[in-house]
């Protein structure tokens, strides 16, 4: 008995104590206990509340539903909340509502239904994802001017480019602004808001494509002022070729935006025209092999037959550059580049192959979408708007594109153009 008693003591102690508000009344509903927690957490002393229904800690309409759930319950044994957790609504004796966690579980004791009730406050975590929500609304907003301020950047690039000087000063106000617009967008998913994918995809090309170009320029340009003397000629010489190499580096990227933009807007119509391949080839391959790293060699069709096809010449010209160049670009030096070409009676088929690293075939679903750029390749210069260019002039060119990849084996692109 006195075991007993000492167990009673500990109990009592446990539920007195705890930090959670526990709560337990009869089967009629009506308060039998209630911890100093639950009492506090309802802002009531405990006899305040002992014998009256439970109901009179719920606003409306949960005020007036609750004996009619406790008698279906009882006639059914269908439970809505008993043996399980879910967020409610409390009412404090001075009338404000407050959110609350509460989990009921049922119990017998001398034959005598009960329902024990923990209470677990939510206020302090409702504030917070209150809180959260306006951090990343006020987030969005900013997403959407960086984003003007980016595109009025673009276009005093384009306006701007033969003063250098200037021109490095402006690159490096849009550099800052794009590395702050970085880590807030880290930030933003780090609260697991995420924002409206084109957006954050054009943020994070344009933030490190722009960023590389422009801090070479600016690094060459002030060790350049640092050369002076006639025997540091060929160190100016180095770092300018340097600048050169990184203003055309922007070049393309701006063309890039240039070329989806008439895309989109439906500015480039289709002038069809016919076309002797092997000249045309042969006018392509001396630009082709500027694209190629060191080392690597191009393997040109052999066929000598003169294949008259009706087409664009600039896009079937732009198509092939693009892919023969993430050919090379995905390659290593001294691999080889195939291009090949196949004919039948209605369509001419181009293929090119490399031996390059290859597409993770999970990437592989996303290839053509803009902005988008295989995980395996995000230290490597890129866009990630070239195949979906191609895939836009193809459509103009009522043609297709179809590819397979391996891992570490390389990727073959087919390109097919009706005759």
């Amino acid at each position: 008995m006195k075991a007993l008693t000492a167990e009673a003591r500990r109990l009592e102690a446990i539920i007195n104590t705890a930090t959670d508000g526990i709560i337990t009344i009869d089967e009629k509903g009506f308060i039998e206990t209630i911890n100093p927690s639950a009492a506090k957490l309802f802002a009531y002393q405990p006899e305040q509340v002992m014998g009256k229904k439970i109901n009179i800690l719920m606003p409306s309409p949960y005020h007036a539903e609750h004996d009619d759930y406790m008698d279906n319950y009882h006639r059914t044994g269908k439970a809505k909340i008993i043996g399980k957790g879910r967020e409610v609504e409390g009412l404090r004796s001075d009338g404000t509502v407050f959110p609350f966690r509460l989990a009921v579980s049922q119990m017998t004791i001398d034959g005598q239904r009960m329902y024990t009730g923990v209470v677990h406050d939510l206020s302090d975590i409702k504030a917070a994802e209150q809180r959260i929500m306006e951090l990343n609304r006020a987030l969005e907003e900013k997403v959407v001017q960086r984003t003007e301020d980016l595109a009025n950047a673009v276009d005093q690039l384009l306006g701007t480019n033969q003063l250098l000087k200037q021109e490095i000063e402006e690159k490096q106000a849009v550099e800052n602004q794009l590395r702050e617009q970085e880590q807030e967008l880290q930030q933003a998913l780090r609260k697991e808001k995420e924002l409206n994918a084109l957006k954050s995809r054009f943020v994070s090309m344009a933030s490190h494509e722009f960023r590389t170009p422009l801090s070479t320029i600016l690094s060459s340009t002030e060790l350049v002022e640092m050369y002076h003397t006639e025997e540091q000629h060929s160190k100016r010489l180095r770092h300018i070729d340097r600048i050169k190499a990184a203003v055309g580096n922007l070049n393309d990227i701006l063309n890039d935006f240039l070329s989806l933009s008439r895309l989109e807007e439906g500015k480039l119509d289709v002038q069809l025209e016919k076309l002797e391949l092997a000249a045309f080839l042969r006018e392509m391959e001396d630009e082709i092999n500027l694209l190629l790293k060191d080392g690597q060699q191009l393997a040109f069709p052999s066929r000598k037959e003169k294949w008259i096809i009706t087409t664009d010449p600039k896009m079937l010209r732009n198509i092939l550059l693009n892919l023969l160049s993430n050919a090379s670009k995905y390659s290593a030096k001294g691999q080889t580049i195939y291009l090949d070409v196949e004919k039948d009676e209605t369509a001419i088929t181009f293929v090119i192959k490399d031996e390059g690293m290859g597409i993770p075939k999970e990437d592989q679903k996303h290839l053509f979408t803009r902005f988008f750029r295989a995980h395996n390749v995000e230290n490597i210069k890129g866009t990630g708007l070239g195949l979906h260019i191609v895939q836009q002039y193809l459509d103009l060119l009522k043609g297709k594109i179809e590819f397979t990849s391996e891992m570490s084996k390389g990727s073959v692109f087919r390109i097919t153009l009706p005759i």
